[in-house]
């Protein structure tokens, strides 16, 4: 399966959740927001939520501070 994931084509092996992408990548799912094809996703939700081939992914880090 190939996605977009923050704007560079990757591939991955399917079927995968965002959990099980977020976990591929080695990211704590607690310091990200996700964005799923323009929805961002309820953090609920990420175990149930599939990625689909083609879909545009964009994981955006949440920094401390000001």
């Amino acid at each position: 399966m190939e996605i977009v994931l923050n704007g560079e084509q990757r591939r991955f092996n399917s079927p995968l959740t965002i959990e099980g992408l977020l976990k591929e990548l080695d990211i704590d799912p607690d310091t990200v927001v996700v964005e799923r094809n323009l929805n961002i996703l309820d953090r609920d939700d990420h175990g149930s939520e599939p990625v689909a081939d083609g879909d545009t992914v964009e994981v955006i880090q949440m920094v401390d501070g000001g």
